[in-house]
């Protein structure tokens, strides 16, 4: 799959056209265009035919190659000659307008003819020739052809400042309508430009400036204050203060000293960094965001392609109804004039232009899906949005997603007669395999020397524990469950905290308890959610019942199901989505949670600053740990979703309401610019607001 910029793409219904043509060519796999960002994805054998089929359809636009800058957007609108350009147009017409008795009065109307025509012409030579070239081509059903056949037919019947006054506001509506969509796309530039641009790398004991894509794993890196983290790294010396907003959303910097894990687009605010880098530039987490926030740009909502699909038919229904207003009065209703019902036509076709609806409900989404980002929330396609949007029940998992999931070794109680000394250092030994919080926190309390070779054999049992054999000796670590599983006799079951029971040789030797805290906003998380009308909220997890149900009752939670497998979170799961009247989203930290992240309607992951396994699992990443940030993205979806639903409704309903005005001689050519063009760009900066 490649990755190219279209530039000069500034028409919205040019990009259906040309995302149409390329998927029927029979070298075309893929194809498809994001008019927002003026992207085009395809998988093709022949991108040379591709290209020409581009400027066979639109000769304006240029299919430009992907760099390591590629995100890079078309030059700015150029204001200036614009608006001296629409300044002058303006002028000549009103000119036209206040002397019209004069210009009608020489021989044959010529001076109206040479005012207003070259008023028409100038504004609208664009247009015209567009509408021309796709006629030669077959292709009459567009915005182009509409205005075209409209303003034309308005010069035919003599109303020159009407056709002149259509052009000259539709090129002024475009004028806006191409600010606006500068504005959008520069939301997204904004965004990608968190991209380093360099990275100064020691080579032959010298710190050189080279591309982050040059830089191999394992180099070592110099940082300096006000720069951007190019690479994913490891600090090796030094200590900063570092922003994190571009990727988390937070504006609380960090600290940052020896031994810190450090990602691409970090800025730092003081202190110089050396880094050893420890992924490649298209591995880091930056690179990965980058290419998230693309690619979710690309997944369309039901109501995209539902509007997609609504303007391929709708602009010819339009056009033979106008011929049928047209035509079909004067022949049936006696009295009625051909010059009459020909201007309401055109009209009609003026007012019943697509544009509004075509350009302004995939900005929306856009919006929605750019503005999220800058939070710190990535929403993985606009198809997630509507979904988040409808979300009436939440499901969360415990450990890492409420609470820290940082543990600590908080009480060694040693039963039969062993030491302290011999559980802990036991478990750790057992747990030398592993890399789950609680095994590190076992380790980290033990502070002796833990060899995987000391273990001569390990068993992870998923749901229960850890099976080894360490000089000679059968090890168990788990929970309650993994004692009972191996009939192990012990008096300690009904403990409210998390607990690694310890057995040695079938032996009960005693237990370990890890405390792990409720995150800070958990209990604000729940409220919120709350507040938004989420109609229950629901605690996954294997922890046993007493710990479970002292967790849900400190932040809110309306039900919990506790010592849950694996496989029982997926049955509960799809117990709680058949039981729902609505969409069900569940909450977890990305990788031990995949299969119910996959399940949910919406899987949100807990991203922790662009964890691997988050960004492949879920719908929507989280870039912090705040459970706070799942109110946000639903605040910011239903924002989104309320946008797209008043534009379809002003845009339909105005224009409907003008139609029938139009039809029956109340609304004129200035009427149907307003209905057209002022529709157009109310919607288009209602869906503005969104990035906000």
């Amino acid at each position: 799959m490649e990755k190219y910029r279209l530039r000069n793409l500034d028409c919205a219904d040019c990009a259906l056209k040309i995302e149409t043509g390329l998927k029927k060519l029979d070298s075309v796999n893929f194809a498809s265009i994001n008019f927002a960002t003026a992207q085009l994805r395809i998988d093709t054998e022949n991108i040379e035919e591709a290209e020409k089929l581009i400027k066979d359809l639109e000769p304006e636009v240029e299919l430009v190659g992907q760099t390591a800058h590629s995100h890079e957007q078309d030059e700015d609108l150029n204001l200036k000659t614009e608006l001296i350009r629409l300044g002058l147009l303006l002028a000549s017409f009103a000119g036209g307008l206040i002397f019209i008795d004069k210009l009608e009065a020489t021989p044959f109307h010529l001076g109206e003819w040479v005012v207003f025509l070259a008023v028409y012409l100038f504004s609208g030579w664009k247009v015209l020739r567009a509408a021309g070239r796709n006629i030669l081509k077959g292709r009459i059903f567009d915005e182009n052809f509409l205005m075209a056949i409209a303003t034309i037919g308005a010069m035919f019947i003599h109303a020159l400042p009407e056709a002149a006054g259509v052009m000259i506001f539709f090129t002024v509506g475009e004028f806006f309508e191409d600010l606006a969509l500068a504005r959008s796309r520069k939301s997204i530039k904004a965004l990608m430009e968190i991209r380093p641009d360099s990275a100064r790398i020691l080579k032959d004991g010298e710190y050189v400036d080279i591309s982050p894509e040059g830089v191999k794993t394992g180099s070592t890196i110099l940082v300096k204050p006000g720069e951007r983290v190019p690479l994913d790294g490891e600090v090796i010396s030094g200590d900063s203060q570092v922003d994190t907003s571009a990727l988390t959303g937070e504006s609380v910097p960090r600290t940052i000293n020896k031994g810190s894990v450090i990602l691409a687009g970090m800025v730092l605010l003081s202190g110089s960094l050396t880094i050893k880098t420890t992924k490649t530039f298209a591995n880091s987490s930056l690179s990965r965001i980058l290419e998230l926030v693309e690619d979710a740009l690309q997944k369309k909502a039901k109501t995209e392609k539902f509007i997609t699909t609504f303007a391929r038919y709708y602009t010819p229904i339009i056009v033979f109804s106008a011929l049928g207003i047209a035509l079909l009065p004067p022949l049936l209703v006696p009295g009625a004039l051909f010059s009459t019902w020909i201007y309401r036509a055109l009209v009609i076709l003026v007012i019943s232009c697509p544009c509004a609806l075509v350009i302004s409900i995939p900005l929306g989404y856009f919006g929605g899906i750019g503005g999220a980002s800058r939070k710190g929330i990535l929403i993985k396609g606009s198809n997630y949005i509507d979904i988040l949007a409808k979300v009436k029940t939440v499901v969360f998992d415990k450990t890492g997603t409420l609470t820290t999931g940082t543990f600590e070794v908080t009480e060694i109680n040693p039963r039969n007669g062993f030491s302290r000394d011999d559980i802990i250092k036991t478990a750790a030994l057992a747990e030398a395999h592993s890399n789950h919080p609680v095994a590190l926190s076992i380790k980290k309390a033990w502070g002796g020397e833990v060899r995987e070779s000391d273990v001569t054999s390990h068993e992870d049992i998923p749901g229960y524990g850890i099976k080894a054999i360490i000089d000679g000796k059968t090890i168990l670590v788990g929970n309650d469950r993994l004692l009972h599983r191996e009939n192990i006799k012990h008096t300690d079951c009904e403990i409210a905290a998390t607990v690694a029971y310890v057995v040695i040789d079938s032996v009960y030797s005693g237990y370990i308890i890890i405390s792990d805290r409720i995150k800070e906003d958990s209990a604000k998380a729940l409220r919120e959610l709350k507040k938004l009308g989420i109609q229950k909220t629901v605690m996954l997890t294997g922890d046993n019942e007493k710990t479970a149900k002292s967790v849900a009752a400190e932040i809110g939670i309306d039900e919990y199901y506790a010592e849950l497998l694996p496989d029982d979170k997926v049955k509960k799961l799809t117990e709680i989505i058949s039981a729902n009247n609505g969409y069900t989203a569940f909450v977890g930290d990305g990788i031990n949670d995949a299969p119910v992240i996959a399940l949910a309607d919406a899987g949100i992951a807990m991203g922790e600053l662009g964890s691997d396994a988050a960004i492949e699992t879920a719908d929507i990443v989280l870039m912090t740990d705040a459970p706070s940030k799942i109110a946000q993205a639903v605040k910011i979806s239903r924002k989104t979703r309320t946008i797209v639903i008043q534009n379809i409704t002003i845009a339909l309903v105005i224009k409907l309401v003008f139609v029938g005005l139009g039809i029956a001689g109340l609304a004129g050519m200035w009427e149907a610019v307003f209905a057209d063009v002022g529709v157009a760009l109310i919607a288009i900066f209602n869906a503005l607001r969104v990035l906000k």
